[in-house]
């Protein structure tokens, strides 16, 4: 039935705004783990996974279990970017991107002397 469906659907969303560490939505998705990986890129994994979530071209499905697979998946992708690589490589956070041809910042008093 479509209430049960809303239902399990607020729920799993209700249970998602509990989540706290990036261990509680691995341990939640069910997604195997390193502790030691999580441990040095826990606020970038979350990050990518935020990431992936925005850029979700698709329609997120209604069924409960079929949206729990989408974002099992999500996030599995991003735990799995940083098991054989760093955050330095990956360049998931903005600080990491500041040294980026185009990233810094000319103001126009500074072009031509203009102090």
């Amino acid at each position: 039935m479509i209430s049960d469906l809303i239902y399990l659907t607020e729920e799993m969303e209700e249970s998602l705004e509990e989540l706290e560490s990036a261990e509680d939505f691995l341990n939640f998705f069910e997604v195997t783990f390193d502790p030691r990986v999580v441990q040095v890129n826990r606020l970038h994994i979350l990050q990518r996974f935020h990431n992936y979530l925005s850029n979700y071209t698709e329609e997120l499905p209604e069924d409960p279990s079929a949206r729990f697979v989408v974002y099992k998946d999500l996030l599995e992708r991003a735990y799995t970017s940083f098991v054989d690589s760093s955050a330095q490589q990956e360049k998931v956070l903005k600080v990491f991107k500041k040294d980026e041809p185009g990233s810094g910042f000319v103001s126009l008093g500074s072009i031509g002397g203009v102090a």
